[in-house]
């Protein structure tokens, strides 16, 4: 008997990563007005190029069934199961996962099922379904498997800047009014996840500054709480991105990985997009 950790495609775990550590993922969907996919069954690169094309799409959750299945399948086999999905109030996915549980263990009463509301996405959630992973490949308990993710939680941050504003406008995701008046200033945020939701740190006047703006609080986290793995997003900018990952190895002395943004959250934050995110050694949060 053995513990599995199931996310959701929003993490953006590569798949190397996903095989290494037995990470499991249900796909949340994209669709465009004449056709639907899976985010898992479209590359990156293409599905920008189609939503250039063809305009903004919808995003959607994974369907009762889907997440019925990737739970089943687990307990089935006689292990327990540990989900963290993306954040409650970006999608409906948790909710459904938590309905899905009650459906597997009506069939299955010894299952033993634990999920965990990231508040988050991206590789903020991909961080913490990573080291729940690797505590469940050295054979720690379903409940501490949950602790540990619950604690990569409270100790990590995603910062991230938009090219501009007019996806986060059309997605609703920061009040349409700022994102107006943003576009007209030319003012840029610097956005950052705090109780599930995105929310704006600080704002500047160009994309360099905003980029100074989260190497400077990344710094400042290493100072207050040390830190312990980070990465940098990106959204179809992937030499920016690797300058950033440069200049961060050289200040932080340490490993710093580049991670694409797929299409459910790139929907969201358009092309352009960079960011960061870490975890640190001590708590940032309660």
């Amino acid at each position: 008997m053995a513990v599995k950790v199931l996310t959701d495609s929003t993490s953006y775990i590569d798949e190397q990563t996903r095989q290494e550590l037995d990470i499991k993922i249900v796909s949340l969907h994209v669709s465009f007005q004449d056709e639907s996919m899976k985010e898992t069954e479209i590359e990156n690169e293409t599905f920008y190029e189609m939503m250039e094309q063809k305009g903004i799409p919808v995003s959607s959750q994974p369907s009762m069934g889907e997440l019925y299945q990737a739970m089943a399948g687990v307990v089935a086999n006689g292990d327990h199961l540990f989900c963290i999905f993306l954040s409650s109030k970006m999608s409906g996915t948790y909710t459904s996962a938590c309905k899905a549980k009650e459906m597997v263990q009506k069939e299955y009463q010894d299952a033993k099922i634990e999920i965990v509301d990231s508040r988050s996405n991206s590789m903020q959630l991909g961080l913490a379904a990573m080291v729940a992973a690797r505590a469940a490949k050295e054979g720690q308990t379903l409940d501490a498997v949950k602790a540990i993710a619950e604690s990569i939680i409270r100790r990590s941050r995603f910062l991230f800047i938009p090219d501009n504003l007019v996806y986060l406008q059309k997605g609703g995701r920061i009040g349409g009014a700022k994102a107006l008046i943003g576009n007209l200033l030319k003012i840029i945020p610097v956005l950052t996840v705090e109780n599930g939701v995105t929310t704006v740190l600080k704002t500047v006047r160009t994309k360099a500054k905003a980029i100074m703006a989260m190497m400077d609080k990344t710094l400042q986290d290493q100072l207050d709480y040390g830190l312990r793995e980070i990465i940098v997003h990106h959204i179809n900018c992937f030499d920016q991105a690797r300058e950033l990952a440069n200049n961060l190895r050289e200040k932080l002395k340490m490993d710093v990985n580049i991670c694409d943004i797929g299409p459910v959250i790139g929907l969201h934050v358009g092309p352009g997009a960079i960011g960061i995110v870490y975890y640190t050694e001590k708590d940032m949060r309660v």
